[in-house]
C-alpha cells in the first residue's frame, strides 16, 4: 500500500513540481536540472531520491542565497526511469546551458556519455551508471563518485570472504548475482567473474526482466535448487521488496542475502519477513546532522519540498543530499578557478576534477559522519572509496559493519582496461585535451 501510494503521490508531485523550480533569469542563475523518476515503475526509489538532491539544493538558496551570491535554478525532467526519456531530457536542457546532468540511471547515462564531451556539458552519475568511467584521462566529462558498481561488487566479496575466514576459503563457494535485466543489472558481472576466476567460486546469475519484477516466484525455486551460500543483488525498486519476501518464502538465510546500494531503501516495504537483510552503503541515516537539520529549518518547515517531515533523513533521501552536495562543491571549486560567479558546464568539469570532501570540509558543510571523505582527481573521477553494510532489523535499517574498502588492485586495473577497450570500440573517441587543474 505504502508503495501505490508514493506512486500516486508521485504524480500529483509532477505536476506540483514546476512551484520548486527557481525563476530567475539565465544570466544571473546557475542552472542546474534534475533527472528524475517520481512515476513508473521505480517511483518508489525515484521520489526520496529526487526529493534529497532538490531540498539540498533549495537550502543553499534559501539560506545563503544560491552558491557564491548566485541562486540555482532548479529544474526537474521526469524520465520515468526510461532511458528515452532520459535522452528526451537530455535534448531539452542542453540549450539552456546546464552546468551538469544528474542522469540518475544508468541505462540514461550510457546514452548520454558520447554526447558529453561533444556538448562540455559534465556528467554526475553518483555511484552508478558505467563502472569504467571511473577513468578521467578516457572520460574527462563524466564523473561517478564516490565508488563504482565494481568498487560495491568487490566490497562484497571482501565481506563474505571475511565471514568465511579468509579469500582461501571461497574455492569452491557458490555465489549468486540476482540482478534486474538491464544495464544497471549487468554491471558488475565483469568484476564479478574475474573475482570467481581469481578465487575460485562458482558465480551464478540470476536476471530479473523489468517486466517481472512483481513476478519472481520461478526464480527463486531455481536458487532454491542451486543453494549458492551467498546472493549479492543488484536490484532496484519494486524488485528489492519481491526478492526479499520470495527469499523468506524459500527460506533462504536474510542474512546471506545482501544488495547493492540501492537496493537498501525503507520504502521498498521489505516488511518483518525481511528482517536480517543487508545492503551495501556509504552514506548514513538519520537527521541527527547539521545538514539535514538546515534542510527541515529552511526548506521542510517552509514548506519548499514535496517531502514530507518523516521521510528526510531516510536512506535514500541522504544519498541524494550528497549527491547534491558534490553538485554544489564542483559549482563552488568552479567560480574559484575561474573568478566568475555565474559559471559554464566547463568551467564546472573543472570543479568536479577538483572536488577534495575533507573531513575538515564535510564539518564546515554540516555533513561530518554523513558522508564519505571523497576526493576526485584528473586521472580518478571516482575515488573507489570503501562502503559499509546495513541491516534490516524489521522495521528500520541499522549500521552493520565498519568500513570495508574494495578490492581496488583486483578493480582499478580491470577499470582501466574497460575504459581503454571502451574508446578503442567507439571509433574517433576523443582523447583528453582538457587541462588539468589540481586541488589545493
Amino acid at each position: 500500500m505504502r508503495m501505490k501510494a508514493l506512486i500516486i503521490a508521485a504524480a500529483i508531485g509532477t505536476v506540483a513540481g514546476s512551484a520548486f523550480v527557481a525563476t530567475a533569469s539565465a544570466e544571473d542563475t546557475i542552472y542546474v536540472p534534475l533527472f528524475t523518476y517520481r512515476t513508473g515503475p521505480f517511483a518508489v526509489s525515484g521520489i526520496p531520491i529526487a526529493n534529497g538532491m532538490h531540498d539540498y539544493l533549495e537550502m543553499l538558496n534559501q539560506r545563503d542565497g544560491g552558491i557564491g551570491g548566485v541562486k540555482l535554478a532548479i529544474e526537474e525532467c521526469e524520465t520515468g526511469y526510461d532511458t528515452k526519456k532520459g535522452v528526451e531530457c537530455y535534448e531539452t536542457v542542453k540549450d539552456k546551458k546546464p552546468v551538469m546532468i544528474n542522469p540518475y540511471s544508468t541505462g540514461i547515462t550510457l546514452q548520454i556519455i558520447p554526447k558529453a564531451s561533444v556538448d562540455k556539458i559534465p556528467v554526475l552519475s553518483m555511484a552508478y551508471g558505467l563502472s569504467a568511467s571511473a577513468n578521467g584521462t578516457y572520460f574527462p566529462w563524466i564523473f561517478n563518485a564516490p565508488a563504482t558498481y565494481w568498487d560495491g561488487a568487490s566490497v562484497f566479496v571482501r565481506y563474505i570472504a571475511q565471514k568465511e575466514g579468509g579469500v582461501d576459503k571461497l574455492k569452491g563457494k557458490k555465489i549468486g548475482l540476482v540482478h534486474l535485466d538491464a544495464p544497471y543489472g549487468k554491471e558488475p558481472i565483469p568484476v564479478l567473474e574475474a573475482l570467481a576466476k581469481d578465487y575460485g567460486f562458482e558465480l551464478v546469475l540470476y536476471p530479473v526482466p523489468a517486466a517481472e519484477m512483481l513476478n519472481q516466484s520461478s526464480l527463486w525455486l531455481n536458487v532454491r535448487r542451486d543453494k549458492p551460500d551467498w546472493i549479492y543483488m543488484q536490484g532496484f525498486g519494486a524488485m528489492n521488496p519481491t526478492a526479499v519476501k520470495e527469499a523468506a518464502k524459500i527460506g533462504y538465510p536474510m542474512d546471506h542475502l545482501i544488495g547493492v546500494w540501492w537496493a537498501g531503501n525503507e520504502a521498498d516495504g521489505v516488511g518483518a519477513e525481511g528482517k536480517g537483510y543487508q545492503s551495501l552503503s556509504f552514506t548514513n541515516i538519520g537527521t541527527n546532522f547539521p545538514v539535514i537539520q538546515d534542510i527541515m529549518k529552511h526548506v521542510v518547515s517552509k514548506g519548499k519540498t514535496q517531502t514530507t517531515k518523516d521521510e528526510v533523513g531516510l536512506n535514500f533521501y541522504n544519498r541524494a543530499v550528497y549527491n547534491a552536495i558534490l553538485i554544489a562543491e564542483g559549482i563552488r571549486n568552479a567560480q574559484k578557478l575561474t573568478g566568475k560567479k555565474v559559471v559554464t558546464g566547463e568551467d564546472v568539469r573543472r570543479g568536479l576534477e577538483t572536488i577534495n570532501l575533507t573531513e575538515a570540509r564535510l564539518k564546515e558543510i554540516g555533513a561530518s559522519d554523513f558522508a564519505p571523505i571523497t576526493r576526485v582527481t584528473c586521472e580518478d573521477h571516482n575515488g573507489h572509496n570503501d562502503a559499509f553494510l546495513v541491516q534490516w532489523d524489521g522495521a528500520k535499517w541499522n549500521k552493520a559493519s565498519e568500513n570495508i574498502k574494495p578490492i581496488t588492485d583486483k578493480v582499478i586495473p580491470l577499470a582501466d582496461a574497460a575504459a581503454k577497450d571502451y574508446a578503442e570500440k567507439n571509433a574517433g573517441w576523443p582523447k583528453r585535451t582538457e587541462a588539468c587543474d589540481k586541488s589545493s
